[in-house]
């Protein structure tokens, strides 16, 4: 696709887009199985389902993408999973290099870096640095994430505050919490997409999704293309955000 392609979106103008877009990457496995092969080929597949909403999210003008990719809750999984999703991310980071730049995409990680294996570490805080100096769309890869975590430490943080006599207990608010958090300084998620048909949060970005519309496709993510993600935004724009108050 190309830049003239943007206009033949609906119609959509930017202003109807959501700036920020969050997905639950699920089906992975599923899509694996449904094809009789093994689930890491599941894995594989859906790096190319990454690559493909990456570009087109920044092409859109989306201002922030976030990708569930790791939750704290699968190093339950059988550790040979493990092992090749850490191995597949570390690889992810050094092949996609040229793709982020490409875009002029800035890289984030949003999770605890505790458990994550010092190479993958390595190898995504390089693409971090390296596309630091970008000035498009912000991809913020959600890694060994957990949102009830994410709250814990923000928590942490505060009462340290409190402690060390910074901030007093009365000033504890929404906007200082917010600040605290993985995502500090980036936008609310407007739009939260989630594959595989399922209908659950899945203890992802409990806090910042509060308003957040959400989107469910039937589709695993190794089949999110670009026509499904222009579905999600086509839902987006055609409803009414109120936040709380009555439809103007």
């Amino acid at each position: 696709m190309t830049g003239d392609d943007a206009t033949p979106l609906l119609e959509i103008p930017l202003e109807r887009r959501p700036r920020h877009v969050a997905i639950i990457m699920d089906g992975n496995g599923r899509w694996a199985e449904r094809q009789h092969l093994p689930r890491v080929a599941g894995h594989q597949r859906g790096v190319d389902s990454v690559r493909r909403t990456t570009e087109e999210c920044a092409r859109l003008g989306i201002e922030q993408l976030t990708l569930y990719c790791l939750s704290s809750e699968n190093w339950k999984r059988p550790q040979t999973e493990i092992n090749f999703l850490m191995h597949l991310l570390e690889q992810y980071m050094i092949e996609e290099r040229t793709t982020i730049m490409a875009n002029n995409v800035r890289v984030r990680m949003l999770g605890r870096r505790g458990e994550i294996p010092e190479q993958v570490l390595r190898e995504l805080d390089r693409t971090v640095e390296l596309s630091s100096t970008n000035s498009g769309m912000w991809l913020n890869l959600a890694i060994n994430y957990g949102g009830r975590a994410e709250l814990v430490d923000a928590a942490r943080e505060l009462a340290q505050l409190v402690e060390q006599g910074q901030l007093s207990p009365a000033d504890i608010d929404e906007g200082a919490l917010a600040t605290h958090l993985y995502t500090a300084g980036a936008p609310d998620p407007d739009l939260l997409i989630r594959t595989a048909g399922e209908m659950r949060i899945s203890n992802f970005l409990l806090w910042q999704i509060s308003y957040a519309e959400i989107w469910v496709t039937e589709k695993c993510w190794p089949e999110f293309d670009e026509a499904t993600l222009h579905d999600a935004i086509r839902a987006y724009a055609s409803r009414h955000r109120r936040f709380g108050g009555l439809a103007t």
